[in-house]
């Protein structure tokens, strides 16, 4: 069940996430990509592009993902760990909340629906990356280095969902270990059903993209249930609105699909894009035959849809355009730069740059 602060719970959220935030960007694991100033998904899709690329990269993959991660953080360890003010933190975790005017405890977890509550699980999740290099990076002298890393130990979190490459299979065996122990302090434990370790070659989702290799080469794209889940949500906007105008159905369509292709315009996804095309054009007519039963097909074309130059059948009213999915452009987001630090003025232009691409 998700919870709502009051409005001055989340004002004194937002006042301590002031202070903690920038905290938080100075301790937290590079390649930990959630819930972070200027850091998104892409960053985190450009990371694995970066492990599991070339011909020589890891070609095992832990796919991770906590059991309930928000709902189960212990506060003990939140309250020992965490840089704040100890009585406000423990008054925002044992706030409990109402439902049908019953007060229920929380014991255990984040204050869900809290804007601060992303930014704890974050700091309840550092380390990993850490506690890894020390084991797989370090050489005989003591000194933790990319370049030691002969196991090709790679981590990559977002969120509740991380993904750890490897060598071989039995170093990924060994390290689920690890990490059960890491969350276990933390109150938290590994999601069975979702949880275990692939071949590259098999492939594996993550964020919404699926990883495959083929023939040394990686291919990523907009995973098939990413794409089942968007068509059905247009399937069903379609349907919602048999009886509205076409120009207000073109307006509701083009913001799914403008958010759906601005997500994955940066993998291989000009096929995906042109499927998804097709699989609306099929509601779209659907929709066109339902509202006029008994009117020929020439006719329900002439009415909804219009040829502009070379291209026909485009979903079209007098004042709005539908958007093809395929007409979005693919293009390479740049990985961000790990060192640098958003509060820091140092790095003002570096962001500024990045904005204006």
């Amino acid at each position: 069940m998700l919870t709502l602060p009051t409005f001055h719970d989340r004002a004194m959220q937002a006042l301590h996430l002031l202070c903690l935030d920038p905290v938080s960007e100075s301790i937290l694991d590079k390649t930990s990509f959630g819930f972070r100033k200027f850091r998104s998904t892409k960053d985190a899709n450009e990371h694995l592009f970066k492990c599991l690329a070339y011909k020589h990269s890891s070609e095992w993959v832990l796919e991770g993902d906590i059991k309930g991660c928000f709902d189960n953080i212990s506060h003990n360890w939140l309250l020992k760990n965490i840089i704040m003010n100890k009585r406000v933190l423990n008054q925002f975790l044992k706030a409990g909340y109402t439902f049908k005017n019953n007060l229920y405890p929380t014991g255990q977890g984040t204050p869900q629906g809290g804007i601060i509550s992303p930014t704890l699980a974050n700091i309840a999740l550092n380390g990993m990356a850490t506690m890894l290099k020390k084991k797989y990076w370090t050489n005989s002298v003591g000194t933790v280095d990319r370049q030691y890393n002969k196991e090709k130990v790679n981590v990559n979190v977002y969120a509740d969902d991380f993904i750890i490459t490897a060598r071989s299979k039995e170093v990924l065996e060994e390290i689920k270990i690890l990490i059960e122990g890491f969350l276990e302090e933390r109150g938290l434990e590994l999601s069975k059903e979702k949880t275990k370790i692939t071949h590259i070659e098999e492939g594996f989702d993550y964020l919404g993209w699926n990883y495959k290799k083929h023939k040394d080469k990686l291919i990523i794209k907009p995973s098939a249930k990413s794409l089942k889940k968007i068509t059905r949500k247009i399937k069903e906007t379609i349907r919602i609105n048999i009886m509205q105008k076409q120009e207000i159905l073109i307006y509701r369509l083009n913001q799914i699909i403008r958010g759906w292709c601005n997500y994955h315009n940066h993998v291989c996804a000009k096929k995906t894009f042109q499927t998804l095309d097709k699989n609306i054009f099929r509601y779209l007519w659907l929709w066109a035959k339902r509202r006029h039963p008994m009117k020929p097909k020439k006719w329900r074309k002439s009415k909804y849809f219009a040829q502009i130059k070379t291209r026909d059948w485009i979903f079209k009213s007098e004042n709005a355009t539908l958007l093809f999915a395929s007409d979005f452009k693919i293009k390479r987001h740049i990985l961000i730069k790990f060192d640098a630090n958003p509060y820091l003025e140092e790095y003002d232009s570096y962001y500024l740059k990045r904005k204006a691409r």
